[in-house]
């Protein structure tokens, strides 16, 4: 099962544990590509995020500047 299939599956379920997971995989990708495409990645994360019906609001705090 992928992340992205974990996350369909909970989302539905436990909203909180699913945007952790979501976090997790963000931090992970973020780490594998030295954080060269953070951005990039960040706006995967929303779109993915809010088409799973789990989506919030970015505010300007330090993990997300």
């Amino acid at each position: 099962m992928g992340i992205l299939d974990k996350m369909k599956s909970m989302a539905g379920k436990d909203k909180d544990k699913s945007r952790k997971v979501s976090d997790a995989a963000e931090r992970q990708v973020n780490q594998r590509t030295g954080g060269k495409y953070e951005k990039q990645v960040d706006a995967a994360q929303q779109q993915a995020e809010g088409k799973l019906g789990f989506g919030r609001e970015r505010g300007g705090g330090p993990e997300h500047q």
